[in-house]
């Protein structure tokens, strides 16, 4: 299993979009200074809105995200739902952070991070763009992001 998204300091709400994101096995510790984002078994921590908490859920209302096998899963949305939809840490901060994760984009996958209201694309770079020029970037395989805010 890959590692997950960890954050040093602090951010405002940050919002997430992946194919998937897995933590390492249960033994696994963040780098210190870093606290973990995902507990690589639920929802916990995660949610749509303050009303809509997904606490002790592996899968969202309607199924768009999942923990399944300590990964963070994005997964298609079902006929008639939305085609974006927004899932929020539960915690807010508001100081500058640093962002570590690791993703693994489907073909031609289209999600971002949102850190403050900017997007970052976090996507399959060299179908869908923008950046086609990567050198380090591995299709359809991990690859790391680290984002000083």
């Amino acid at each position: 299993m890959k590692r997950l998204f960890f954050l040093r300091s602090a951010f405002t709400t940050l919002l997430f979009l992946f194919s998937a994101v897995c933590a390492m096995s249960d033994d696994w510790k963040p780098e210190a200074g870093f606290v973990s984002l995902f507990n690589g078994k639920d929802l916990t921590g995660w949610n749509y809105s303050p009303t809509e908490k997904f606490d002790g859920k592996t899968e969202s209302t309607e199924g768009r995200y999942t923990a399944k096998e300590g990964c963070l899963v994005v997964n298609q949305p079902k006929e008639g739902q939305p085609k974006l939809t927004q899932i929020k840490t539960t915690q807010e901060f508001s100081k500058d952070f640093v962002l570590k994760l690791e993703f693994r984009a489907s073909v031609n996958a289209d999600s971002g991070i949102f850190l403050r209201e900017p997007q970052l694309q976090c996507r399959d770079y060299l179908v869908a763009g923008p950046y086609k020029t990567l050198k380090q970037y591995k299709p359809q395989d991990w690859n790391q992001i680290e984002v000083t805010v």
